[in-house]
């Protein structure tokens, strides 16, 4: 097996020569290399776990920058929902942040990247993870790449790989396009045709403003919009953080933060609740070969169905670990509910609370130093 200083940060890792049927053991692996992530990686290192001995961190993208890298054009510095910066090193120390129309897909990678290298942190990418189970009481992590066993996890695979797209009813007639809101890449391509915009949160009230700017839309949600004249503050954020905390402490699902939130009536909103565009039409119950149908026998036809209906957790590869309970969730516990009640060994990072970017960095913090005590590092 490659010693372990083969493993270098930033990805550089050679790979070809280690066999699939030997593991390399350290104490800690993280998995995912997005905010919560690297945050956790920082405090791990702080702490005085060895990097790359010690932990590393296990990322599945070609370069870093999480799912940042693949959000939409449009998404700018000027209209960019809470960009939080790293410990250790602020946004504007790698990113010229009065440059407002720089996209954030160009501008978060960039900061990560910076960030991993100011730290030598021992990211090692890309490398997909299938799944990890138990044996002889350590964590046994299966990749594409090199097997790992290791001794505490902390999971911190965030939401964007698993989009949620509801199956409704004649979804596989429709002759039009679907798509979801991690395939979006700019309104131009929907240029003359009639596009069915599905979904109530931030994502889905942002792209039907600039969908509806190029072309006709048809807005739907199962539930009216909860508009909220107020401004989002990081007190009503963190508000909202406790909210979501309390259910996954009881071992229920937890809701969006948008949920408890709301949806503030920010200058573009007004600007489109004059226009009409935000005239709001009940979910179909039907998808046809050329649009949809309502219970009533409405029927619209439509182009593209553009399906903004957030994401699952990525936790597909923790199943061997049955920790998912008869409520369809995990309790949680720990100082910030990171720590999973069942097994203290296991932290999930952009799970519940800390799935936002107000709670990801203090998550990291804390699964770092509470999976260090238990294991007594």
């Amino acid at each position: 097996m490659k010693p372990e200083n083969d493993i270098q940060p930033n990805g550089a890792t050679e790979l070809s020569s280690v066999k699939p049927d030997i593991f390399y053991k350290v104490d800690i692996v993280v998995i995912g290399a997005g905010q919560a992530g690297l945050s956790a990686a920082y405090h791990l290192k702080r702490e005085g776990v060895t990097p790359g001995k010690g932990f590393v961190v296990l990322d599945d993208e070609f370069g870093p920058g999480g799912a940042w890298q693949h959000r939409w054009d449009s998404l700018t510095l000027s209209n960019v929902n809470g960009i939080n910066d790293l410990p250790g090193m602020t946004f504007a120390d790698a990113v010229n942040t009065k440059d407002k129309a720089l996209q954030a897909n160009i501008a978060i990678p960039k900061y990560y990247e910076q960030y991993e290298r100011a730290f030598e942190l021992p990211v090692i990418r890309p490398i997909r993870v299938s799944e990890v189970t138990e044996k002889n009481e350590r964590f046994i992590i299966r990749t594409n790449g090199i097997q790992f066993s290791a001794r505490g996890l902390i999971n911190a695979t965030g939401t964007w790989k698993t989009p949620n797209c509801p199956k409704y009813p004649g979804w596989e007639k429709f002759q039009g396009r679907q798509l979801h809101t991690a395939e979006y890449k700019n309104a131009q391509e929907f240029v003359g045709k009639h596009v069915i915009i599905v979904g109530g949160g931030i994502s889905a009230v942002q792209l039907l403003g600039e969908v509806s700017a190029v072309t006709q839309t048809t807005w739907v949600t199962r539930r009216p919009p909860d508009f909220r004249k107020y401004e989002f503050t990081p007190e009503l954020g963190h508000e909202a953080v406790a909210m979501v905390e309390k259910r996954v402490r009881e071992g229920l699902p937890p809701n969006s933060v948008v949920s408890v939130t709301g949806l503030p009536i920010t200058p573009a909103i007004e600007g489109m609740l004059k226009k009409g565009v935000l005239d709001r039409k009940p979910m179909f119950d039907e998808i046809t070969a050329t649009g949809v149908r309502w219970a009533d026998g409405t029927t619209l036809d439509a182009d593209v169905i553009f399906w903004n209906t957030g994401f699952r957790h990525s936790l597909d590869h923790l199943a061997p670990l049955k920790l998912m309970n008869d409520k369809n969730g995990i309790e949680m516990s720990g100082r910030l509910a990171t720590q999973v009640a069942r097994d203290p060994r296991i932290h999930l990072v952009g799970y519940g609370p800390s799935a936002s970017t107000i709670g990801a960095n203090r998550a990291g913090r804390a699964a770092a130093r509470e999976l260090i005590e238990f294991l007594k590092l």
